[in-house]
């Protein structure tokens, strides 16, 4: 249905098509046939077309001439494509539970009386644990020619800052060397392969696995297409994703490094699944002991132990963010949370909970700068927020600080969980601040590596 124009808009462009588009409040830009006012899409806004446009039963997103329904639907884009031979049905998506049918209550609907009291066990809950993190900023010069690029504008240098210390902190962690499979877990665009392989230029027999569930425009990928290094992706969810069945982890069996950057809630417990209990560790520690040791001094591979081709876990490092995404299925803390006498219907309200550690303070904040707002909406642009982040009732007894300091140990204590599981999987493991809050809101690290080893390390 044609609407009026808003916003100074008096007219579609010339040969383009006069539907407006309420949503993007401008005219549809598609190119019309000659003596034609509306595009194919929506040419049923007009008396002009006398053939029918119906939703596609595929994906009702767009619409399709009737009469040639079934010629479309041979070759439409949302046709189910065959599965990749690595896709195991949610092999990572975790077991389901005597309290899975839990009825969930946003925090809106919640008296100030229950919020207290979910408050104060948060706080018990925690006491304890070490809630303070550590500052762990650093660089690495793999990055400092863009970083010093005075073509970058806020966005770009704010992840470049990220890049390079998400890097530096691997490098101090020595998870950057030869003879290894790095796998990038949400991928997107694949800068942060990008930069690992920038790092390890001179590295030999180096892999990668971009993990992207979604078509992802602007690739990096094609940059390394004459490196010796392979880049690989693969286009399947965290949650359908069995590495023992990627070609590559059965013909080279190198070891593993899992690394990503803003794994947004559930997405961070399915990698977790999908490294530690299907594919590259067994449930015990003997594969620890076949990690590759990087040789402090030149940076080769001294030896390599047979793996009979079994991928093993050498390392992770992932920074976290949008916890309120998270789902207690999928979460690999539950018996973390049960031995503090917690379970699903707390997780669901911390859940909720930890989206004012990065909504209360920019949206709430009567001294929030221009400065904090714009920066706040590009965090936005990549991470929705979560609907605890409106206005609602217990805004009046509750300051804003203080808000933020509850989202923040909700975000700890779900981490926390996390910390557990893979130190009961052999791993050292911990949670740093890896950039400062200006730069990101979502700005802690999760890194791991094989306990046995750094005791060797300790040991020199």
């Amino acid at each position: 249905m044609e609407e009026s124009a808003a916003d100074g808009v008096s007219a579609p462009l010339l040969g383009r098509c006069a539907f407006y588009v309420v949503k993007k409040k401008r005219y549809c830009k598609m190119i019309v046939g000659n003596g034609k006012t509306f595009c194919g899409e929506h040419a049923n806004a007009g008396e002009e077309s006398e053939r029918k446009r119906i939703p596609c039963p595929l994906d009702p997103k767009h619409t399709v001439f009737e009469d040639n329904l079934a010629k479309h639907l041979k070759k439409c884009n949302s046709k189910e494509k065959p599965k990749p031979i690595y896709y195991t049905k949610d092999v990572n998506a975790g077991c389901g539970s005597e309290d899975e049918s839990t009825e969930e209550i946003p925090i809106a609907r919640r008296s100030r009386q229950e919020l207290d009291e979910l408050i104060v066990k948060l706080r018990t809950s925690v006491q304890g644990l070490n809630t303070k993190l550590a500052e762990n900023t650093l660089s690495h010069s793999a990055l400092s020619e863009s970083l010093n690029d005075p073509k970058n504008g806020d966005s770009a240098l704010k992840h470049l800052k990220q890049q390079a210390s998400i890097l530096g902190n691997m490098e101090s962690m020595e998870l950057l060397g030869p003879k290894r499979c790095y796998i990038e877990f949400g991928a997107g665009k694949g800068k942060l392969s990008h930069w690992i392989r920038i790092a390890l230029k001179d590295a030999e027999d180096v892999h990668f696995l971009l993990v992207e569930r979604s078509s992802t425009r602007f690739k990096v990928d094609g940059k390394h297409k004459n490196a010796d290094s392979a880049f690989e992706r693969l286009q399947v969810d965290i949650q359908h994703l069995d590495l023992g069945k990627v070609p590559l982890m059965k013909a080279k069996g190198l070891p593993v490094i899992g690394v990503g950057k803003h794994l947004c809630g559930a997405a961070t417990d399915l990698t977790l699944r999908c490294l530690f209990e299907h594919n590259c560790t067994k449930g015990d520690t003997e594969p620890l002991k076949k990690r590759a040791k990087l040789h402090n001094a030149d940076h080769h591979i001294m030896s390599v132990p047979s793996m009979d081709k079994e991928p093993v876990v050498s390392g992770l490092a992932i920074a976290l963010c949008c916890h309120h995404r998270c789902d207690w299925k999928h979460y690999v803390g539950k018996e973390f949370f049960r031995q503090r006498g917690l379970g699903r219907k707390e997780f669901d309200a911390f859940r909720r909970l930890s989206s004012w550690a990065t909504c209360g303070m920019t949206r709430f904040s009567s001294e929030t700068t221009e400065k904090a707002t714009k920066s706040k909406m590009e965090e936005e642009e990549e991470h929705e927020m979560s609907e605890e982040a409106l206005p609602d009732t217990l805004n009046c007894f509750m300051p804003v600080e203080d808000r933020e300091q509850i989202g923040r140990l909700c975000k700890c204590l779900i981490d926390k969980g996390r910390v557990d599981y893979l130190q009961r999987k052999g791993f050292e493991t911990s949670l740093k601040y890896y950039t400062s809050r200006d730069v990101s809101l979502e700005n802690v690290l999760l890194t791991a590596v094989p306990a046995a080893s750094q005791k060797r390390e300790d040991s020199k």
